[in-house]
């Protein structure tokens, strides 16, 4: 059974950071990309960030391009997100998404292998 764990998420002042994981069992991890996905309250799921298997390319979303990084590490399965700058409408909850090719997060797309999501708010 492929399972995604989120952790990290939590409380957190505006222009402050966070950083998420998301730890992968149950599959091969370096056949996969990976990535992020999050939800606001009354508002669509939007993609995030993702990154290839190999490292080779990260997409990011334009509306956290330059305040959030991905990275991995195959060797503990584990997919990251650090988020700096943080602002109020960044408040979601946040999924990591597996799936055998990489997706732009700024065009719709549905990975096979969802986590169950980590909450983070950002308060004003």
């Amino acid at each position: 059974e492929v399972q995604l764990e989120e952790s990290g998420g939590g409380l957190v002042q505006t222009g402050g950071s966070l950083r998420l994981s998301c730890q992968a069992s149950g599959l091969t991890f370096d056949d996969y990309a990976v990535g992020w996905f999050r939800q606001a309250p009354e508002k669509e799921r939007e993609g995030v960030s993702s990154i290839s298997r190999s490292y080779g390319s990260a997409y990011v979303a334009d509306s956290v391009k330059g305040r959030f990084t991905i990275s991995r590490d195959n060797a503990k399965n584990t997919v990251y997100l650090q988020m700096n700058s943080l602002k109020p409408e960044d408040t979601a909850v946040y999924y990591c998404a597996a799936d055998h090719q990489q997706w732009n997060p700024n065009i719709p797309h549905l990975p096979r292998f969802w986590g169950r999501g980590t909450q983070v708010t950002v308060s004003s």
